[in-house]
């Protein structure tokens, strides 16, 4: 990630209302939530929260898709990871392991789905 595209990830993310709302999708794993679910749990009415779930869409850090009569969304653990690795690159003085966990190899970030949960 370069500067100039962080940048507008980090405006999407200069809200509370809207870090809490990409925490909780990072919380829920790759199977995300329902916009309903996500408001009420957030305790925010679902008008603030489909704002704020633009903004953060537009930014690239959540997804959406339509199940039956609920949005479900999720987060886009590319673009967090990528934000990560935007912090953490060249960390504490040639010292990476000190920005443990998020160090370099943070790209890895991402939760299993369900499916890759399931034992061999």
């Amino acid at each position: 990630m370069e500067l100039n595209q962080a940048v507008p990830v980090f405006s999407a993310l200069a809200h509370e209302g809207r870090l809490s709302a990409l925490r909780l999708l990072v919380e829920a794993g790759p199977e995300g939530l329902a916009a309903g679910e996500m408001a009420r749990r957030l305790g925010i009415p679902p008008n603030t929260l489909s704002a704020s779930l633009s903004v953060l869409a537009h930014a690239g850090l959540v997804t959406s898709r339509r199940d039956g009569r609920s949005i479900i969304y999720a987060a886009q653990y590319e673009t967090v990871s990528d934000l990560i690795a935007f912090l953490t690159d060249k960390c504490c003085g040639g010292q990476p392991e000190l920005c443990a966990p998020a160090g370099p190899d943070a790209g890895a970030c991402a939760p299993k789905t369900a499916q890759e949960r399931q034992p061999s």
